[in-house]
């Protein structure tokens, strides 16, 4: 098979190990409560209680393993081929979120799965991108490294002070920014370690960055899984991530942007179709059932 071919379906397994894990990890983070702490405290103390849970270190052993067939396929594709397949994560983890609730999916679910998939198709189609070659530009790389921080320290107080419905939408977002940032990061370590050997990638900064950027996505998206339901959290973090990874693809990577009309408007209906599937799912009447449910629950539990 060729890596044209099996690098997107490695994609596929990754996107439902993602989905598995944040499955676990969002039964493990809804429990805790943050009221009244900054964003800083509240990352802390949602952090050092997780890391004690079982449930939530089930759910970073199917993340750890997503993560290694993960490195496979950006090493036989690009970040632009494998990346945008993760945004399927979110037709995995709805029936998740479904099955423990006791609610079937609706029609109007799997019309925005529909959309999502038809997006991801077309993209696909329209990139045509070859696996990377050559050197890429480390210090555009850079430069996506801190336009990615910048928004980050600017969204997340806004989006804590507005209430947990715009934390639970940005901060899974941003973990979707930091998790672009980290397929950028594996292909560059995988490619260090292939080429230079263990030494060389040791002294190389992207090792570090990668461990950084993979940190700061985990805890961003254990912050959106505690602040509303899961197909909410998962929909803007694979919005955004395919999005960004694309983005950072083009500007980093000796890959050439499409130039021509019917690419550019291909492309333009590509986003729009994810987006529309994204929000439609995260909105989607089994998504606001799922939240009642968990309110009501929470109250009956403060009571």
């Amino acid at each position: 098979m060729s890596s044209t071919v099996l690098a997107p379906l490695l994609g596929l397994v990754v996107a439902f190990l993602f989905a598995l894990s944040a499955y676990f990890q969002q039964r493990a983070a809804r429990k805790t409560h943050r009221h009244g702490r900054s964003v800083a405290a509240a990352a802390v103390a949602l952090m050092s209680t997780l890391v004690r849970d079982r449930v939530w270190l089930q759910g970073w052993a199917f993340n750890l393993a997503g993560f290694g067939v993960q490195a496979l396929a950006l090493h036989l594709g690009s970040v632009a081929t494998v990346q945008p397949m993760l945004a399927t994560q979110l037709l995995f983890a709805l029936p998740m979120s479904s099955l423990e609730q006791r609610i079937w999916p609706r029609a109007r679910d799997w019309l925005g799965a529909g959309c999502l998939c038809a997006g991801l198709v077309v993209l696909i189609l329209v990139v045509h991108v070859k696996p990377l070659e050559g050197e890429p530009d480390r210090s555009r790389i850079l430069l996506s490294v801190i336009a990615v921080a910048a928004a980050i320290i600017v969204l997340i107080p806004i989006a804590s002070r507005l209430g947990p419905d715009a934390l639970v939408l940005v901060s899974g977002a941003c973990a979707g920014l930091c998790f672009a940032m980290t397929a950028v990061f594996i292909k560059l370590t995988t490619d260090d370690l292939v080429n230079h050997g263990v030494g060389y990638t040791a002294r190389d900064w992207v090792g570090y960055a990668l461990a950084a950027s993979t940190l700061f996505g985990l805890v961003l998206g254990q912050g959106a899984f505690a602040n509303g339901p899961l197909p909410w959290a998962v929909a803007a973090k694979e919005t955004s991530n395919p999005i960004a990874s694309y983005a950072i693809g083009v500007l980093a990577f000796p890959v050439q942007f499409p130039t021509g009309a019917g690419t550019l408007i291909g492309l333009g209906v590509a986003g729009a179709l994810v987006i529309l599937g994204a929000v439609a799912l995260a909105h989607s009447p089994s998504a606001d059932l799922w939240l009642r449910r968990t309110e009501d629950q929470g109250a009956h539990a403060v009571s």
